[in-house]
C-alpha cells in the first residue's frame, strides 16, 4: 500500500477571491488554471452524490500540498451554520497505487462509497467514500502522464 495525502478541498461562493487569499496571505502558487465541468458531467455527478451539478475549480499548491479549490453553481451551494472547528475541510484526498484494489478492501472492512471508481477521463482514476465519521474520502490513482497533479509531493 502506499498513501500520501494528495489534497484537500475546499467550496466557496467566490473562486477568485479565495485564490486570492490564499496566494496573498500563505504564498499559495497556481498549480492548475482554472478548469469547470457543467451540467450533464456524469462522473461529477456520481460521484458527489448530487444532480446537475456545474463548478468552476482550480488547484493551488502551497509547500508541498495542494488545496483544490470549487466554486459550485449548480446546484445553488448552502451555506452551514458551523461551529469554529468545523470550518472548510469539503474532503481529503490519498493517493493510492491501484485505486480499484483499495476500493474494494475498504468496502470489505466496512467503508461505505458513493460508486464504484470512475475515470476522470484524462488517465485517473478515483472514488468517493465516507469515513466513521461521515467526512468525505477521495482514493486518487493518478499517473504522471494524466492531467491531475501528481507525483510532485
Amino acid at each position: 500500500m502506499n498513501y500520501g495525502l494528495h489534497h484537500v478541498a475546499l467550496s466557496t461562493p467566490d473562486l477568485d477571491r479565495c485564490i486570492d487569499f490564499y496566494c496573498r496571505v500563505f504564498g499559495a502558487e497556481l498549480a492548475v488554471p482554472e478548469a469547470r465541468w457543467e451540467v450533464g458531467t456524469e462522473h461529477a455527478d456520481r460521484s458527489l452524490e448530487v444532480s446537475r451539478s456545474a463548478a468552476r475549480f482550480a488547484h493551488i499548491k502551497i509547500g508541498k500540498a495542494f488545496i483544490e479549490i470549487f466554486e459550485f453553481s449548480n446546484p445553488p451551494p448552502q451555506k452551514l451554520a458551523r461551529r469554529s472547528v468545523d470550518i472548510g475541510i469539503a474532503h481529503l484526498c490519498f493517493e493510492v497505487d491501484n485505486v480499484d484494489e483499495e476500493y474494494r478492501r475498504m468496502k470489505d472492512c466496512g467503508m461505505e462509497f458513493h460508486s464504484e471508481p470512475v475515470d476522470f477521463g484524462d488517465g485517473s482514476r478515483y472514488v468517493y467514500g465516507k469515513d466513521c465519521d461521515g467526512n468525505i474520502i477521495e482514493l486518487l490513482e493518478a499517473p504522471i502522464s494524466c492531467g491531475t497533479p501528481s507525483n510532485y509531493l
